[in-house]
Order: C-alpha cells, then structure tokens, then sequence
C-alpha cells in the first residue's frame, strides 16, 4: 500500500485529488494538510511514502515544505502540484530534489502513474511539465553538454547505462530486468553515482543524463 499525504489550501482540490487517488486500491491518502507548516509536522507523525504538495499555498509554500521535508522525512518522496503559469517554480523546485511535477489540469491516469512512481524511486513529470523543462534546458543545452558530460566522464559503463535508464524514468525494478541483474545491484549503481556527483536525487541525476546527452542513447528514449 502506497501511503499519501496530500497538501493543498483548496479544500475542494484536495477533495479531487482524494477521489482520483483512491480509485486505485493500492494507494491510500494518510493525512490532509492546508499549508505547508501543517504537511511538514503530518509527514513527521505519518510517515507517508509519497507527500503531493501545492506550490502556491499559505504560511509555507510548496517549495519552503519541500525543503523542510527533506530534512524532517528524508525517505518520503516529494511531487508538486502546479499549474501551467508558474515555470520559475518549476525550475527552483527541480533544483531542491522533487520527485515529480502534477498538472491540476492534466489527465487524472497521470496523477495515479505519478504517485506510483514516485513510490517507486523514479521520476515523474506530466507531459506538459515535461515539455517545458525541456524546451527550458533547450536554451542552455550547449555549454551546459560540455559540463554534463565532463561530470559523467569518470563513471564505468555500466554505471552510465543505469544513469541513463534512470533519466529515461525507468524505476530500480525496471533497469534491474533490463540489466539482468538484481534490483539491490542497481540501487547500489545509484547511490553510488548519486555520491560521487554530488546530487540529491534520482531528479537530479535525470536532468544530469539529458543534459549530457545520455537519455538519447538509451534504447528506450
């Protein structure tokens, strides 16, 4: 069972995001929070595997509890709600570790896939976020290549097929079978990538993989 909190100042919304949520019988919603303070202090008494989060909300926005969250729940993985108007926080939020990005206005099958992936260790962005980040990146992709591959440049071959995959989004289970090989072999692969670079996260690393140039290399780009 995939425990969720849900946090949005919206009571409505949240009703929403509930009804969608909870058609699937393997996801349960946990706790309900109306502001980020109150997401922060629900995650540390429920231990939620997923904590879905407005961006927009009072006392503390998504982005302020997402930082808080990294600290005060480290396992829960973290995916933000947001709309089509707010790219500078998409950006930023990429930047702090999130899991994933929702569409309010998105396809409710994306909101079930994204909260299963980000149960699963992978990264999630709907369809429309995605196509903005990278239209984003576009701009930069040039000079930021160069670096990218320059941070790769120490990792085995190995270790470069499984940063790959994992900027393709596949989950540790997915590469494993892929890869022939167990799922507690590429979780070590990760860490021990996620380490050496100096990144938070599978988001992070993901976002590393396309700017090098990575994700075009894998057969299931």
């Amino acid at each position: 069972m995939i425990r969720v909190l849900l946090a949005d100042d919206e009571t409505m919304i949240r009703a929403g995001v509930k009804a969608i949520l909870t058609t699937d019988p393997g996801i349960e919603v946990v706790a309900e929070a109306g502001d980020g303070h109150e997401a922060v202090e629900l995650a540390r008494l429920h231990r939620p595997d997923v904590v879905l989060l407005d961006i927009r909300m009072p006392r503390l926005d998504g982005l302020g509890a997402a930082e808080e969250l990294r600290r005060a729940a480290p396992d829960c993985s973290v995916v933000m709600l947001t709309t089509f108007s707010e790219d500078a926080y998409i950006a930023r939020a990429l930047g702090s570790g999130v899991s994933g990005f929702l569409l309010k206005s998105g396809d409710p099958r994306e909101l079930v896939a994204g909260v299963r992936a980000a149960a699963e260790g992978a990264a999630f962005l709907s369809p429309g976020v995605a196509r903005r980040v990278i239209d984003t990146l576009g701009g930069e992709r040039l000079s930021r290549t160069a670096e990218a591959r320059a941070r790769l440049e120490p990792l085995t071959g190995r270790e470069r097929e499984v940063v790959s995959l994992v900027g393709a989004g596949h989950s540790n289970a997915e590469i494993a079978a892929r890869l022939f090989v167990v799922e507690g072999t590429v979780k070590a692969h990760v860490s021990a990538v996620l380490a050496r670079l100096d990144l938070r996260n599978r988001v992070q690393l993901a976002i590393l993989a396309y700017e090098a140039g990575l994700v075009a290399e894998s057969p299931d780009a």
